[in-house]
């Protein structure tokens, strides 16, 4: 029998159930074609969106964002995507934008260089440096400033979550994140991410102080329990704190199929999307 994410306590696992119970590729079998089936339908997607593509918001290759507008004077999206912050990139998700885009929300997709190239903490500076580019060119875009909300996946609810503090994000929904980085720190990803204590502590949502922006956390009910119980408990943080929080595991989703829910106009994630929206 699995014990319950509850009970679990990562620092009694062996390193080699801790590194296993992180590996969301291996734990979902066909994730790599699927995710691959993610890049030929948002390649078909940016080719119908293309008017501002690579928006360039820093000096390095991967610091663009890809702008698709869905209607005038509408609220944003920007998503952040995943890989455990050193694989994939941003044109891999830009199929997910259709769920919003349907609702008439703009979607803005940010990327962000890789570890090890830079650190986590780097990475972070990137979306902060992003989202501040992104809001100063919003008015000539011909999207509503005032109403810039943030999502992301994986790696990219980790993001989300720090870009709460960013002063022009008026809230989040964070998919299948990761709220503590000690976990990280202690199992394979941490070749590349190459965490000490005193960084792990600085970039973690559930160690910091958040504002009373709304947010909204969801995970899939078939994730990987180290997964589902990071989302339970940064939830219960944020309700202790009497900060505004939704959380919501979706039934039989894993960490990849969960996305269909972003996809899809009528999707619980484009409904929490929409939900935040209407909140700032």
């Amino acid at each position: 029998m699995t014990t319950p994410f509850e009970e679990l306590d990562w620092r009694s696992l062996s390193q080699e159930a801790l590194d296993s119970g992180l590996n969301n590729s291996a734990a979902v079998a066909g994730s790599g074609e699927m995710v691959d089936g993610w890049g030929k339908l948002s390649a078909e997607m940016r080719a119908r969106h293309g008017a501002h593509l690579n928006l360039a918001y820093g000096p390095r290759a991967r610091n663009r964002i890809d702008f698709l507008k869905a209607a005038p004077n509408a609220p944003t999206l920007l998503f952040i995507h995943g890989g455990y912050w050193q694989m994939r990139a941003k044109e891999f998700f830009t199929m997910f934008a259709a769920g919003p885009m349907a609702h008439g929300i703009n979607v803005a997709l940010i990327g962000y260089t890789l570890a090890p190239e830079v650190t986590l903490e780097q990475i972070v500076a990137e979306i902060h440096a992003g989202i501040d580019h992104l809001a100063g060119r919003l008015a000539e875009l011909g999207a509503d400033a005032s109403r810039l909300v943030a999502s992301g996946w994986s790696a990219g609810g980790h993001l989300t979550s720090m870009a709460m503090q960013n002063k022009h994000i008026k809230g989040g929904v964070a998919i299948s994140g990761i709220y503590d980085l000690e976990p990280i720190r202690h199992s394979y990803l941490n070749v590349k991410l190459g965490l000490d204590e005193a960084m792990s502590r600085r970039n973690s949502p559930m160690l910091l102080t958040h504002g009373a922006k709304p947010m909204a956390l969801t995970v899939g009910g078939a994730e990987l329990p180290l997964l589902r119980q990071q989302t339970a408990d940064f939830a219960a943080y944020r309700a202790y704190h009497a900060l505004p929080v939704i959380y919501e595991e979706i039934p039989g989703a894993n960490h990849f199929t969960i996305m269909d829910q972003m996809a899809s106009p009528a999707g619980r994630i484009t409904t929490m999307i929409r939900e935040i929206i209407e909140r700032v």
